[in-house]
């Protein structure tokens, strides 16, 4: 998309049709996204047309739209038929360029928080530089189209008010740093902390999560010791506070000096923030498996094959690890999303399509047998995962004996669950003589798992999936197949359905 004159001028007109209002945009009465005819646009107020117009006229807006920081945005001509339920009157529409696949701070590894993080800072440094500001401070007003990241809330940016101290430096802590410390020092995964908490971790709790050496480390001790501190002491007269901040800070050039040393510190404090896996992973960063080198290039060819065999929009690879597969596709494909359960693999595969500058695979940390759910008011504000975008084609490479065995989900349940994907389908089977296998089974009680056996695996797989072509590798331990799903009739709903209490 070409950004255009923030006045409008040659832009294309919405469907305003069947326009619906995105579920997670309604805490900016200023500025609200909604769908329509396939687009993102977003509709802005009086005053948010007019913050909107002060950052288009600025250099940053320029520079930010060439090299992709801030999301292609392009102003609407025609909007007036627009009927939508919002809080005040609209006064413009924008259209925003869209991303391939969104994905949430509570899917990335520690490297990708720690990019959107020191890309909002390094906007808010550019922005006060012009006389503006960003309201907010969330990891959700990014997205990663690959490994770039895009800030997307182009309704955050707003004309700097006199006195105003960095609004939402809280926000800040509690959904960036606060989860970057606590996997750098502690070591402690934040996903489930994110997930678990839209808005982020509490100063008050962070502060307990906190030995006494590290509440006194540098950086620590302002932004979680002394913030707790405060918050505790002084939560009752915020507004006092604020009022006699803002009333201190009415020369200009003073109060913008301020909040850039403010700004500065904390990227300083983000830049020495680091966390490596554990050398396992480091050893890891391959197939964890017992491939010979015939079985490895076989499966390569027979993964390149299916993908090649037409292009297709968007594939996902389940249980990625160090993207191999991912990387086949995407040659295929017009974007994949390589999802894996271990942070470590995911966080290494993001810093090599970093180094790079791959676009077109999206690694994420996501377990199958507990994927993102619906998140924020009404469940809706954070999608599931498969409500994003559906995928043509499903790799499912070395992952059933994982999602079957450790996760103790039964095989027809995790067929079901790839068939209502509705893609096309690779998936390998390892039998039970597998090392791997038998690995797992070694901690089990005998008798668990009867479901897992290739022959079941077959006839089920076929009652969901068409199989146009199956391998059997040489190490004669796991079989191929490329597989359609079947058309979903009522027979097939009535598998999906039934596949909880099935025995098979």
């Amino acid at each position: 998309m070409e950004p255009v004159s923030p006045r409008g001028d040659g832009a294309r007109s919405p469907q305003a049709l069947d326009a619906r209002l995105d579920a997670g945009s309604f805490r900016d009465p200023e500025s609200r996204v909604f769908y329509a005819a396939g687009e993102v646009l977003r509709v802005l107020s009086r005053e948010g047309l007019e913050d909107f117009n002060a950052f288009a006229s600025t250099r940053l807006f320029a520079r930010t739209q060439e090299d992709g920081r801030v999301v292609r945005t392009e102003r609407v001509d025609d909007w007036r038929s627009l009927d939508l339920p919002l809080v005040k009157e609209p006064a413009a529409v924008l259209r925003h360029e869209r991303v391939p696949f969104v994905s949430y701070p509570y899917e990335w590894p520690f490297s990708m928080l720690k990019d959107a993080a020191l890309l909002q800072l390094g906007l808010l440094q550019e922005a006060l530089a012009e006389g503006l500001t960003l309201k907010d401070a969330s990891p959700y007003n990014v997205q990663f189209v690959g490994s770039r990241p895009t800030f997307v809330d182009v309704g955050s940016f707003e004309r700097l008010r006199p006195g105003e101290t960095w609004t939402a430096y809280r926000q800040f802590c509690m959904l960036f740093l606060y989860p970057l410390l606590l996997q750098a020092l502690r070591r402690v995964p934040y996903q489930p902390l994110l997930r678990g908490a839209i808005d982020g971790i509490d100063p008050l709790h962070m502060r307990s999560l906190l030995p006494l050496r590290d509440r006194l480390r540098r950086g620590v001790f302002t932004h979680v010791t002394l913030h707790a501190r405060l918050q505790a002491r002084y939560a009752d007269r915020a507004g006092e506070i604020r009022s006699s901040l803002n009333r201190q800070l009415q020369d200009r050039e003073l109060q913008r000096r301020l909040l850039e040393a403010n700004v500065r510190k904390m990227q300083r404090l983000v830049e020495r923030l680091r966390w490596q896996p554990p050398r396992g992973v480091w050893v890891a960063y391959g197939e964890r498996n017992t491939y010979t080198d015939e079985d490895t290039q076989l499966k390569e060819r027979f993964v390149e094959e299916a993908a090649g065999a037409r292009r297709r929009r968007l594939v996902w690879d389940l249980g990625c690890n160090n993207g191999r597969y991912a990387r086949i596709a995407a040659r295929h494909a017009d974007y994949v999303v390589a999802l894996d359960a271990d942070q470590g693999p995911v966080e290494l595969l993001y810093r090599d399509l970093r180094e790079e500058g791959e676009e077109r695979i999206l690694p994420l940390v996501v377990n199958l047998a507990d994927p993102s759910p619906g998140l924020g008011w009404r469940g809706a504000e954070r999608k599931p995962l498969w409500e994003r975008g559906r995928p043509d084609l499903v790799l499912a490479l070395a992952l059933i004996h994982h999602v079957a065995i450790t996760a103790n989900v039964p095989v027809r349940e995790f067929l079901g669950w790839l068939w209502s994907l509705g893609g096309e389908l690779v998936i390998e089977f390892p039998t039970r003589d597998d090392p791997m296998v038998r690995k797992l089974l070694s901690g089990k009680r005998e008798g668990l798992h009867p479901d897992y056996q290739l022959e079941r695996f077959e006839r089920e797989l076929g009652e969901f999936f068409e199989v146009d072509r199956r391998l059997e590798l040489p190490s004669g331990t796991r079989v191929l197949y490329a597989a359609r799903p079947r058309g979903a009739g009522a027979e097939a709903t009535r598998l999906i359905a039934s596949s909880a209490d099935s025995d098979g």
